[in-house]
């Protein structure tokens, strides 16, 4: 009920002489604690989304039962709305409050474990002992969703196999950089192989082969299990450096890695997309085999 409404209808009731009804020398109070009740549940709402003004949520203006209407005022008068209106907000505002008094006894849960762990820990080391070890799992998610952050792995050092791949030494930096990629991924050391590879991309990106470390950089990611991330480098692949060299072949391993994901239509734009721009560029064993993944993808 729009209250300027309200208001006008009244103060022409008030100035012909006429009688205000009772239900509308109610409303006055009613929209009172309809307003006070909004501004409480703005305030509780800036509390629990401090940083989302946006989520905050509208109160639900019709309860599933409507409110009893006082007597001699029909349903649907200003009285009836506003009444309905502040029982839906008192029985919001009670759940929110329950929220919030829930959240923060997870909280003190969580700031005890993580106060104790701390002390047993310190007093381990000042005795020369090893550090105490983290709070258990279970004991965490106890708590909820709250996670106690744990310190990051160190990067693993390079193993004997990825040590003994022989790194090339020809003269030229952006060749060397792009071989040793080559002969980390060939050595099937694909870890290794993503990081060299995107290393070399980053170090020489105007280099001519840096066009085909981005492609090898896709194939390393497919074939250690990643398709997702294959994906997303194929694409770079074609977007940075379209007259690359290795172009065309990041186009058709892009619609392998989407087959991979489930995802033939998008495959089969891909292909059509290869074909469209490098139909006279790419050899015929590659045409053959865009044609077969075409079928494979069920294009049409």
């Amino acid at each position: 009920m729009n209250r300027f409404l309200i208001g006008a209808g009244t103060a022409a009731m008030l100035a012909t002489g006429a009688a205000v009804p009772a239900g509308a020398q109610q409303g006055a109070p009613l929209e009172g604690r309809v307003g006070r009740l909004e501004s409480e549940m703005r305030a509780v709402q800036r509390k629990v989304f401090p940083n989302g003004a946006a989520q905050m949520v509208e109160p639900q203006i019709a309860p599933s039962t409507p409110a009893p209407s006082p007597v001699g005022v029909p349903a649907s008068s200003a009285v009836a709305d506003l009444s309905s209106r502040v029982t839906s907000l008192e029985q919001q505002m009670a759940s929110m409050t329950g929220q919030i008094e829930l959240t923060q006894h997870k909280l003190r849960m969580l700031e005890e474990q993580f106060t104790a762990y701390r002390t047993a820990t310190d007093a381990k080391l000042a005795a020369g002992a090893a550090p105490a070890s983290p709070v258990p799992a279970a004991d965490v998610a106890a708590t909820g969703d709250v996670r106690v952050p744990t310190a990051p792995r160190p990067a693993p050092t390079p193993t004997a196999a990825v040590a003994g791949v022989e790194k090339p030494d020809t003269g030229d930096a952006a060749e060397d950089a792009y071989l040793y990629g080559y002969r980390l991924w060939a050595a099937k050391k694909y870890p290794e192989a993503q990081a060299q590879l995107k290393k070399m991309v980053a170090d020489f990106p105007k280099s001519r082969r840096a066009s085909f470390a981005q492609n090898l950089l896709g194939r390393a990611y497919l074939d250690d299990g990643k398709p997702s991330l294959a994906s997303i480098a194929f694409y770079d692949n074609y977007k940075k450096y379209p007259d690359g060299e290795r172009a065309p072949d990041s186009l058709f391993y892009l619609g392998s890695a989407l087959m991979k994901l489930n995802k033939p239509a998008d495959a089969c734009k891909v292909y059509g997309e290869l074909t469209d721009v490098y139909g006279d560029k790419i050899s015929a064993g590659m045409k053959a085999d865009v044609a077969k993944a075409r079928t494979t993808a069920k294009c049409k």
